[in-house]
């Protein structure tokens, strides 16, 4: 693997960890506090669970961004890689509204949302490099579980 690749790869990896890692940085002290607080939807997983299934999300994401970088240039890579962005800064936003801000409602908005770019993306990562799309589908059905936990929360709270 060349040095551009390498580099390329570790670009890849990178952004969705670090989006992940800032977001909780500033949000972490909400969970023993305001977040332990809160009324748990009966399916809700220990918190424990997050850390470590967010971790291996955002590592698939990085990888089948990485096959989608490496394409040709062409409009529907352009595409791919801008509808990417937008579900990354939605992740990303996320866990502000929920956490840091407490705003259940606009969280669960903001989800669906997230959830929509998330298909929309699967579609275009499929048109551009078929594994890229299939390396999210863990991603899509955790913000799929991630959507009804929100609005159990906006339910019970």
């Amino acid at each position: 693997m060349s040095k551009t690749l390498i580099l390329k790869l570790l670009i890849s990896i990178s952004l969705p960890l670090g989006v992940g890692a800032i977001a909780g940085m500033f949000t972490a002290q909400a969970v023993p506090e305001w977040f332990a607080s809160l009324n748990r939807p009966w399916f809700s997983p220990p918190n424990w669970v997050f850390g470590p299934v967010w971790t291996a999300l955002y590592l698939l994401m990085g990888v089948s961004f990485f096959l989608i970088w490496n394409q040709g240039a062409s409009r529907n890579r352009q595409l791919a890689v801008v509808v990417y962005f937008i579900q990354l800064l939605l992740n990303f936003a996320w866990s502000f509204i929920f956490f840091y801000f407490k705003m259940i409602g606009l969280a669960l908005v903001e989800i669906s949302l997230l959830w929509l770019s998330i298909v929309v993306m699967l579609l275009l990562f499929h048109r551009v490099k078929p594994a890229a799309a299939y390396l999210n589908l863990p991603y899509f059905l955790w913000v799929t579980f991630a959507t009804f936990l929100t609005a159990g929360y906006f339910l019970l709270n």
